[in-house]
Formats: C-alpha cells, sequence, structure tokens
C-alpha cells in the first residue's frame, strides 16, 4: 500500500520517468526517515517524563530532523 502513495505521488509528475527500483528506494528512504523521527520523538518524550509519544514531541524533533536528513 505505501508503494502505492509513492507511486501515485510520482506518477502524478508526467514530465519525470521513475523506475521500479526507483520507486521502492524512493519508499525505503521514507520509511527509515519516519523511523529514525518516530525515534528521536521517542526519546524527546522519554525526556519529558511522557510515556506517550504527542504531536508535540514530534514538532519539536521534526526541523532538527529535516536538517540532517538534508545533509
Amino acid at each position: 500500500e505505501d508503494v502505492r502513495v509513492v507511486e501515485a505521488t510520482l506518477k502524478g509528475r508526467k514530465n519525470r520517468r521513475v523506475g521500479n527500483r526507483a520507486t521502492l528506494k524512493i519508499e525505503l528512504a521514507v520509511l527509515l526517515f519516519l523511523n529514525s523521527l518516530a525515534e528521536e520523538a521517542r526519546v524527546k518524550a522519554f525526556e519529558e517524563k511522557s510515556a506517550t509519544i504527542r504531536a508535540q514531541h514530534i514538532n519539536a524533533v521534526t526541523k532538527k530532523m529535516l536538517k540532517r536528513a538534508r545533509g
């Protein structure tokens, strides 16, 4: 199902052709990013002594994670 979302997003751009392997690599990169985002949010929640990851924890680490992902 995740592959379909990536494919639909990429196919909406008619001027770009993307192969099957590239689609899978893009999906893997997105999943790895989301996994690391969830891990950082978990750490942030733990620092604030919260047992639940809330939107505020995700928002707090999103900017840092995006900077790190860009390089």
